[in-house]
């Protein structure tokens, strides 16, 4: 008796359980309230979501609307003024003083109303005067259809150019006008030299690069919007600040053309521009010697280092 007297002691916390004030009752009814009110509060902003996404929507269906609408009408512009522009060119009657035509006075009503219907014409030929933004825009578009044959051939001579330069042939003939742009006066175009090293890039594997610390973070911030540069997956501390790390073909061009454009955006003396500089000029080095021998590319930013070193 006394054992179960004992055991009953044991068993007593375990009969609140059935307490429907405390035991599982009470507690299942506060996980049930807690549910829905999580339901509701997560139910109500997802209502208001999809009201804000549909609202967006039909900005976007507005706008996209309106967007067709105007180059709809751009396009009528356009052709209205392809047909006019013939008639705008058209030689005009020469005036006489005083009006005294030889055959003024005998003119017909017919001859008169010829005239006036040319007057017609030859004022709807003319463009208008006023700040209008569609005729604005005709003009751009069509400055910018003479322009475009000019400029495609300028990138086709300059492509051409560089494929030449990195197959180790002269350069090809074009035009004059648009071999112009290519000729310097101390030789070679250097965005022919800087296209040569592009595709050089393009052909390598993997280059070592050492630098310091801070100089690896300026670098890392300036071709990190490349769409080309990929950060590297480790980056090693060498010793006395230095860091080494291993880039792609791929990283060298991004890093090469944000290199370039920063050279060529900053002013002499600036910070940035010595730091671009160098760094190009020392990647550029490194390139130029790659012959297909198996050398590993080493890009050493570190003066107090020897550029080159056996394995």
């Amino acid at each position: 008796m006394e054992e179960l007297k004992a055991i009953r002691a044991l068993l007593a916390p375990v009969a609140r359980l059935d307490d429907p004030t405390v035991g599982l009752t009470a507690l299942h009814g506060e996980l049930t309230q807690t549910r829905l009110k999580i339901l509701e509060v997560v139910q109500g902003g997802v209502t208001g979501l999809r009201e804000e996404n549909r609202e967006v929507r039909r900005r976007q269906d507005r706008m996209i609307s309106d967007l067709n609408d105007t180059r709809s009408e751009l396009r009528q512009l356009l052709d209205l003024a392809d047909l006019l522009r013939p008639l705008a060119e058209l030689p005009k009657p020469a005036d006489e003083p005083g009006g005294t035509h030889p055959h003024a006075g005998s003119a017909s009503p017919a001859l008169e109303a010829d005239a006036g219907t040319d007057l017609a014409v030859s004022a709807e030929a003319q463009p208008p005067t006023s700040t209008d933004t569609d005729s604005q825009g005709g003009t751009m578009e069509d400055s910018g259809r003479q322009a475009q044959p000019e400029h495609e051939g300028q990138d086709d001579a300059l492509r051409k150019a560089i494929e030449a330069a990195y197959q180790g042939n002269a350069t090809p003939t074009a035009p004059s006008s648009v071999a112009a742009p290519l000729a310097t006066g101390q030789g070679q175009d250097p965005r022919v030299t800087h296209g040569v090293l592009l595709l050089k890039a393009a052909g390598v594997a993997s280059a070592d690069l050492i630098a310091h610390r801070d100089t690896w973070e300026w670098l890392t911030a300036l071709a990190v919007d490349h769409p080309h540069f990929r950060t590297p997956p480790s980056v090693e501390d060498v010793k006395e600040g230095r860091v080494q790390t291993v880039l792609s073909g791929r990283s060298l061009i991004g890093l090469l053309i944000k290199l370039w454009e920063t050279r060529s955006a900053t002013t002499p003396l600036d910070a940035d521009w010595a730091l671009a500089t160098t760094a190009y000029n020392r990647i550029a080095a490194e390139l130029t010697a790659v012959d297909g021998e198996g050398q590993t590319i080493r890009i050493v930013l570190d003066d107090g280092l020897p550029h080159k070193t056996g394995d």
